[in-house]
């Protein structure tokens, strides 16, 4: 039996792209997501594809505990796990909202990630050496996402917690993982307004099971996500080809001047 891929989020817009690009593998799929009606969506998508579809909360340590329990009933082998939990994006200044609202931003955005390794990571271990745990980030954990104060904080605190984790886990033989994606995704609902450089929803799916399937164990705890199908902006050719000009003539051999007569 191949064993499957556990997706935490799977119902969500990056989620969904990850059990997508997964099922394309020939992978299976365990999808995990809060609400039932999203979880229908998923397995009535593809009737013929590969995919246990199973509601879980992993707000609270009980909702990892149920979780857990669920996956050991199932009785599926499952060799690594893609978590893509994200809350929906508020606007924002930090300094115009109360302290509350940074503490629900982290509760939304961090905490699940923390309960979900501290249930799932020690039963990998035991079960699935040398599996991966990849967390898909979002923008904002290296520079201010503008605008979007709350989530560049909660991304930041999610970008550590991975490296602590990749840390903790070394000799588990687990390797947790983070796919930095560091600018919001384009997708079918917001692709009229979305930049140019925005990376498209479905590569991030593609690069997520691509990481959390590759084997290499000397791979650092953060892989900065590239998106090849991003052309550059237009207003922004000029500028590539001076820039390719210039680098041409400072590294063109130089021809033996003349002595001067």
């Amino acid at each position: 039996m191949i064993a499957a891929l556990l997706v935490l989020g799977a119902s969500g817009t990056i989620g969904r792209a990850v059990v997508e690009a997964a099922l394309a593998r020939g992978r299976p799929v365990i999808a995990v997501a809060r609400g039932c009606t999203a979880l229908a969506a998923l397995e009535s998508a593809d009737p013929h594809a590969e995919i246990t579809c199973i509601r879980a909360n992993l707000a609270t340590e009980r909702g990892g505990a149920r979780l857990l329990a669920r996956l050991r009933r199932l009785g599926r082998p499952i060799a690594d796990v893609v978590l893509a939990l994200r809350g929906p994006d508020d606007r924002g200044r930090v300094l115009d909202a109360s302290a509350d609202a940074l503490q629900a931003r982290i509760d939304e955005d961090v905490k699940p990630a923390l309960v979900a390794a501290r249930h799932l990571l020690p039963w990998l271990a035991d079960h699935a050496p040398g599996a991966r745990f990849v967390v898909v980030g979002g923008p904002g954990s290296s520079a201010p996402w503008s605008g979007y104060g709350h989530r560049s904080i909660a991304a930041s605190a999610l970008k550590m917690l991975v490296r602590v984790l990749h840390e903790e886990t070394r000799a588990t033989g687990v390797r947790v993982q983070m796919l930095d994606v560091d600018r919001p995704a384009c997708t079918e609902g917001n692709q009229a307004h979305a930049c140019p450089q925005w990376p498209r929803v479905r590569a991030i799916g593609e690069q997520a099971v691509a990481l959390a399937t590759a084997r290499d164990m000397r791979a650092p705890a953060v892989v900065p996500f590239h998106d090849a199908t991003v052309l550059p902006r237009a207003d922004a050719a000029p500028h590539l080809s001076a820039a390719r000009a210039l680098l041409r003539r400072i590294t063109a051999p130089q021809s033996p001047q003349e002595p001067s007569p």
